[in-house]
């Protein structure tokens, strides 16, 4: 024997911290590679995508890594539905084995090895019927079903091919898993910016629409005339709205659960300040309106 060669092709650096943050987040990360099923075990397992907890629960061994094949055979093959016709004609896809999916797929599975186009495709169909949103990274011709079946698509800029930049909806320019996570979080901050516009606006303009309400029916004269109205809706309301749809994004967004698509953009805690903040702004207001004229002879 003259040498023994050992070739390994490393992870980039930060890909483990960035998977620790996607699991914080509430983001199940899964891998699907070409690679044999022992190599893409060890390779998760390094990357932190299986991790110590998964290993001991006994009833996640048998599905936590699956081969192509494997997952097939469970899983049943892709079924396409067809409605309308001509024009109006559109496609659906459901999986076959829905039970199997749905008890042990979406509960256990981590990895898919020797997987092929048609398995990526199958698997992001599923966990799109199941409710999930589903985000897919690929540089390859054959992650292009999958990247364009995705809510969102992440194409590598460098690496990738023209047909996986088309078929996906961000390129990555820098080829980095961990810019996925950046990606999260500004797409969060978005999210809770809005909010926040939503409840300052609505908050103000409630406590405005019933302090000139009540003032215009308890005294002779509105308490805000037409042009007061309009400096308080153009000048003040809109500048502080907007400071608050600017504010920048925050470590803390990544340490929480996802938003469900179902749940309403004004959800109930929103509603709880809003109505909180109503009655006190406008109990203020209505003890300026009637006692500040007595108390400073105004």
């Amino acid at each position: 024997m003259v040498a023994i060669f050992g070739l390994m092709d490393p992870l980039r650096p930060g890909i483990k911290e960035a998977i620790q943050t996607c699991n914080k987040a509430g983001i199940n990360v899964r891998m699907c590679t070409g690679d044999n099923i022992d190599t893409a075990t060890a390779i998760s397992k390094e990357a932190g995508i299986i991790t110590e907890e998964d290993l001991r629960d006994t009833e996640k061994a048998d599905f936590l890594c699956m081969t192509g094949k494997d997952f097939r055979d469970r899983t049943g093959n892709i079924q396409e539905h067809i409605t309308g016709e001509g024009e109006n004609e559109t496609k659906t896809y459901t999986v076959g084995n829905v039970a199997f999916f749905r008890n042990h797929v979406i509960k256990k599975l981590k990895v898919l090895a020797r997987s092929s186009p048609e398995d990526k495709f199958l698997l992001v169909t599923g966990l799109k019927n199941e409710g999930a949103i589903v985000a897919v990274t690929g540089d390859g011709t054959n992650d292009a079903p999958a990247l364009n079946q995705a809510d969102v698509g992440f194409a590598m800029g460098i690496t990738g091919t023209d047909v996986a930049k088309n078929a996906s909806d961000i390129v990555l320019t820098d080829d980095n898993f961990c810019s996925v996570i950046t990606a999260v979080k500004y797409g969060r901050n978005i999210f809770d910016n809005v909010r926040k516009f939503l409840q300052f606006q609505l908050t103000v303009n409630l406590t405005a629409m019933f302090i000139v309400f009540s003032g215009a029916c308890i005294f002779s004269d509105a308490p805000l005339t037409p042009v007061q109205m309009l400096w308080v809706n153009l000048i003040m309301d809109t500048f502080a709205a907007l400071a608050l749809a600017t504010e920048g994004p925050q470590d803390g967004l990544l340490v929480r659960k996802p938003t469900s698509k179902t749940d309403p953009i004004v959800n109930n805690t929103m509603w709880r300040n809003i109505l909180g903040h109503f009655v006190y702004q406008a109990a203020t207001l209505l003890v300026m309106l009637f006692f500040f004229k007595d108390w400073f002879g105004f």
